[in-house]
């Protein structure tokens, strides 16, 4: 297993608290393309105890049950364990959570989401935990999904920066994963995602940069925040002995400036929730001018900046955007040993476009399928068996 924070073994007592034992919780998933609705469920998983273990499914159970990941197990492991919530990740964790694996682990219970996780042959992967009573449930982050994420990439459209530039091709695509007999489905269906100040408040720190701290500045889109934003952050992150790291988030309407086509896929509000996750950022700039200036550097009291190794785009008026960081000596280049890209996660897609549209299309079956079961069920008549059903 991959240990972060400092978290101890099943026994261990929660210090200062006398002899009560800490609170265990486990999660498991997927955590394929992992968005702020991930992070956003481990946030409130580790608030229901003190110590949080995250199993996360190899691509084998993935590909059998789901359909292909876009990431490898092991970018998503590492993923997994970049989220600041997360106190010990297990690589390798069985797709139907079980009781053994609980106890194995020294967890009191496990949390998932108000959503449905189906097995391949349709039965409940949670099952077995729920009818034990160690099983909690948090609230689904409404606007987001996997399956949002890979329509807005596969359509090539901007609808997604605006809900009323919605093209009738991305309304199309959104009825298609969206309906069902009863309606809007919640567990699939595509919505705009909605930011609010207590949503950020949630993810913040609200911790300022103290004496002896080193502010570093990074700035970019940050688009699809994945294991190659994760990798050259760490990176920046192990630059200085205490350091507070202040990523600079450009606007959708910048970011489509100096990247064309459909980008940002997700809106700055998105990304802001996918960066804030982080455990290597301590503060971010929602809206950053592109070009670094003296202002910001003086207001922020940066002491360096950090861009990876992709090419910088001039601003507008054909500038160097890091013009001033470079003139005060403040500024410098990280390689992070890692080429990915948001281009590159969509090439991946598009290239297995119809794998993951089969992928999506088999969620939703089953979902469906486990859906009308559970209304006959309720619909049975008083006394009947579960074994006439």
């Amino acid at each position: 297993m991959i240990r972060n924070g400092h978290g101890t073994a099943g026994g261990a007592e929660r210090p200062g608290s006398g002899a009560r034992r800490a609170v265990r919780v486990w999660c498991d998933g997927c955590y394929d393309m992992v968005h702020y609705g991930h992070s956003n469920q481990l946030r409130q998983a580790r608030a229901m105890g003190d110590h949080l273990v995250v199993g996360v499914h190899t691509d084998e159970e993935i590909s059998k049950h789901k359909g292909p990941p876009v990431f490898t197990q092991e970018e998503r492991y590492r993923m997994v364990q970049a989220i600041k919530w997360v106190d010990e990740v297990v690589p390798a964790a069985p797709y139907v959570t079980t009781l053994e694996t609980l106890d194995k682990y020294g967890c009191d219970f496990c949390v998932h989401g108000n959503d449905i996780t189906l097995t391949v042959d349709g039965r409940d992967t949670y099952e077995e935990v729920k009818q034990a009573g160690r099983y909690r449930e948090c609230k689904r982050t409404q606007g987001v999904s996997t399956t949002d994420l890979v329509g807005r990439m596969l359509l090539v459209t901007k609808a997604h920066h605006s809900s009323q530039e919605m093209s009738s091709e991305y309304r199309e695509y959104a009825d298609s994963f969206g309906k069902c007999p009863g309606g809007r489905n919640p567990w699939t269906g595509v919505s705009q995602f909605l930011q609010t100040s207590q949503k950020i408040m949630q993810f913040a720190s609200g911790k300022e940069p103290q004496p002896g701290e080193t502010v570093v500045y990074v700035a970019g889109a940050f688009d699809l925040f994945h294991i190659g934003h994760v990798d050259f952050l760490e990176k920046v992150h192990s630059l200085a002995a205490r350091p507070y790291v202040i990523a600079g988030l450009h606007f959708d309407q910048e970011v489509n400036r100096y990247k064309g086509k459909n980008y940002p896929i997700m809106n700055l509000h998105e990304r802001t929730l996918s960066v804030l996750a982080c455990r290597y950022v301590s503060e971010v700039v929602i809206g950053a001018p592109y070009s670094v200036t003296a202002e910001l550097l003086d207001h922020f009291k940066v002491d360096l900046v950090c861009h990876g190794k992709t090419e910088i785009v001039p601003d507008k008026d054909g500038s160097d955007p890091y013009e001033e960081p470079k003139r005060r000596g403040i500024f410098c280049q990280i390689d992070s040993g890692n080429d990915l890209t948001t281009d590159l996660i969509v090439q991946r897609i598009i290239k297995n476009r119809l794998e993951y549209e089969a992928r999506n299309q088999k969620k939703e079956a089953k979902e469906l399928a486990f859906l009308e079961a559970v209304r006959q069920r309720e619909e049975r008549p008083e006394g009947e068996s579960d074994s006439d059903f």
